[in-house]
C-alpha cells in the first residue's frame, strides 16, 4: 500500500536512451566535420545509425507506455506542451534561414564580394525558378496533403470512423511522397548550385531543410497509419497522431512562407 500509485503522473524509470542519444549525436556531428575535410562518411554514418536506433527504441517505449495506460490526461497535457515547445524551436530554426535570405535580398552586396553579384538580387547570372509552374504544383500538393491529415483527424475525433481515418492518412502520406519526388526533380534541374553564390546557399538550405522535414513528417504519418492498423488511437486518446498532425500542418505553413518569399518575391 505504501508504494501504491495515487496520482496521475507517470514516473519514468531510469533509462539509457538520453545518454546513448547524446553520444550518437556527438559522433554524428564529429563525423560530419571529418567528412567535410575529406575523411569519409563512415563516422558520420555510425553516429546517424545510433541516433536512428535511439529514436526507434525510445519512441517504441513511449508507444508502449500509451498502450498500458501511463498517458493519463495530466501526462497528455505535458506531452502537448512539450511538442508545442518543439514546434516553436523549429519555427526559430527556419527564422534563421528566412533572416539570411531577406537580409541579402534587401541589402545585396557588391561585386567585390565573390558570389554576391553586383549589388542586385538575385545575383547576376542566377536563373531562378518560375514559381507558377512546379513550385505552385508542389504548394497545392502539400496543401491537399494537410487537408487529408485534417480529414483523418476529424474522422477519428468526431465519428470514430477508422476507415476514413485510414484513407485520410494514406492520401496524406502519398501526397507527401509526391511532394518529395517533385522537389528532387526540381533540384536536379536547378540552374545554380549550392556553393559559390549566396542565393543558391540560402535557397538550398531553406528549401532543403523543409524537404527534410517533409520526409520526417511522412514517416511520422506512416507510423500513425501502422499504429491505426494495430488498433491504436481512440477519440479520447490519440496524442501520437495529434502530434503528427500538428507537425504536418507546421510543414505546410513553412512551405507557404517559402513559396511566397523565396520563389515569388525573392525570385
Amino acid at each position: 500500500m505504501a508504494h501504491e500509485k495515487n496520482h496521475d503522473y507517470h514516473i519514468l524509470p531510469p533509462s539509457l536512451w538520453p545518454f546513448i542519444g547524446s553520444v550518437g549525436a556527438f559522433v554524428m556531428l564529429f563525423g560530419a566535420v571529418l567528412w567535410m575535410h575529406d575523411n569519409g562518411p563512415w563516422l558520420f554514418m555510425a553516429g546517424f545509425i545510433a541516433v536512428l536506433y535511439v529514436m526507434y527504441g525510445w519512441w517504441a517505449e513511449t508507444v508502449t507506455e500509451n498502450q498500458v495506460g501511463d498517458h493519463t490526461p495530466v501526462v497528455q497535457i505535458g506531452l502537448r506542451y512539450g511538442f508545442i515547445l518543439f514546434i516553436m524551436s523549429e519555427v526559430m530554426f527556419f527564422a534563421a534561414w528566412f533572416w539570411s535570405f531577406f537580409k541579402h535580398a534587401l541589402y545585396p552586396m557588391g561585386a567585390e564580394e565573390p558570389g554576391y553579384g553586383d549589388g542586385v538580387w538575385p545575383p547576376v547570372g542566377i536563373e531562378t525558378f518560375d514559381p507558377w509552374h512546379l513550385p505552385l504544383i508542389n504548394t497545392l500538393i502539400l496543401l491537399c496533403s494537410g487537408a487529408a491529415a485534417t480529414w483523418a483527424h476529424h474522422a477519428l475525433v468526431h465519428d470514430n470512423n477508422r476507415k476514413d481515418m485510414k484513407w485520410g492518412l494514406i492520401a496524406a502520406i502519398a501526397l507527401g511522397v509526391l511532394f518529395t519526388f517533385f522537389q528532387v526533380y526540381e533540384y536536379s534541374h536547378a540552374a545554380f548550385g549550392f556553393s559559390g553564390n549566396i542565393y543558391g546557399a540560402n535557397f538550398f538550405m531553406a528549401t532543403g531543410f523543409h524537404g527534410f522535414h517533409v520526409v520526417i513528417g511522412t514517416i511520422f504519418l506512416t507510423i500513425c497509419l501502422l499504429r491505426l492498423q494495430a488498433g491504436h488511437f481512440t477519440p479520447d486518446d490519440h496524442i501520437g497522431f495529434e502530434a503528427a498532425a500538428w507537425y504536418w500542418h507546421f510543414v505546410d505553413v513553412v512551405w507557404l512562407f517559402l513559396f511566397a518569399s523565396i520563389y515569388v518575391w525573392g525570385g
